[in-house]
């Protein structure tokens, strides 16, 4: 097992494949891109599962694929295929925009995935062109039910929470679950990115977007399971969906996180809101072992902090923006 100087479990990794993406959503970068890794700069696939077979020797029994956005990338559904059958690993998901998801959908669920999530901040076209700078919302849309029809479950549909950009939508979305069994995740808006769009006028707390909702109807508590991860779940009277919560800024998880991060860069992160990185790739192109690996992992996790600071004058946003860093 991977246990923290906090005596936190790590149970969770999450592998950034790519830090491309096919949209440049206003919370993840500036108008005009980032700049891009070379090609050389990027984990290989088989360094990627060489990392995720040493953390899964270490303890580490889920693994979720992000990016970028993870689809772009060449090699994805082998990927998940070789992911699953390490020993050790009980689960591999995926978030993605849902852009390609359509085309994907039928050979990601071929491959053994279960659980996908999908990253959708409105329902309105132009808002979503807006957001996305360009981005075509029946793309996802046709998404979803694909992934509906090949039988993914529980499929979260995560929505960022923002002031005066779809806050007036908060309750439409709540009333999605009313007839569809989708998770809709509000997550609140994070500073993650020197040059993204984040301010605290445009930050909206969990606590308010669940006041927003109750005038939908009664929202009733559910039992957390092993997978629900940091949200705090909810459900409607009568509904087939499920609602659930993520507030890492107004009532953060911190004590209880059982994460680390993979950038695509080969960067291992113990904590997403700090730049303290371990650079893997480096011992892997060294011709390091399986036991030295092991070990490297074992002692970054001994530096993940209690905590995140931003509440406190001193915090400073991660430089990286959250498509380096994988969401």
């Amino acid at each position: 097992m991977l246990i923290d100087n906090y005596h936190r479990h790590i149970s969770y990794l999450r592998i950034s494949l790519t830090d491309r993406c096919n949209l440049r959503c206003i919370y993840c970068m500036p108008p005009e891109g980032i700049g891009l890794l070379d090609h050389a700069e990027v984990l290989r696939l088989e360094e990627i599962e060489r990392i995720a077979a040493a953390a899964a020797r270490l303890g580490i029994s889920r693994i979720r694929i992000t990016g970028g956005e993870p689809l772009v990338r060449r090699g994805v559904i082998d990927l998940v295929r070789d992911l699953m059958k390490l020993p050790g690993i009980e689960d591999v998901s995926l978030t993605t925009n849902g852009i390609l998801l359509a085309e994907h959908a039928a050979a990601l669920r071929s491959a053994g995935m279960r659980r996908i999530n999908i990253s959708l901040d409105t329902l309105d076209a132009e808002k979503y062109r807006r957001i996305t700078r360009g981005g075509d919302i029946q793309r996802v849309l046709e998404g979803i039910s694909e992934a509906r029809r090949q039988g993914f479950s529980p499929i979260k549909v995560n929505v960022v929470a923002m002031r005066g950009i779809n806050d007036d939508e908060i309750a439409e979305f709540a009333r999605l679950t009313i007839e569809r069994p989708v998770h809709i995740r509000f997550i609140e808006f994070m500073p993650v990115g020197i040059s993204t769009e984040w301010d605290q006028n445009s930050f909206i707390s969990s606590s308010e977007t669940r006041d927003i909702i109750s005038r939908v109807g009664t929202l009733y508590p559910v039992e957390r399971c092993g997978k629900s991860g940091p949200a705090a779940m909810y459900r409607l009277e009568g509904a087939a969906g499920q609602l659930g919560f993520i507030s890492p800024l107004s009532n953060h998880f911190c004590d209880t996180c059982n994460r680390m991060r993979l950038t695509a860069d080969g960067k291992l992160r113990t904590c997403l809101f700090s730049d303290q990185e371990i650079d893997l790739k480096k011992f892997l192109r060294s011709s390091v072992s399986d036991q030295a690996l092991e070990e490297i992992i074992s002692e970054a996790i001994k530096s993940k902090p209690k905590g995140h600071t931003i509440s406190e004058p001193s915090f400073k946003k991660c430089r990286r923006n959250m498509s380096a860093i994988g969401g």
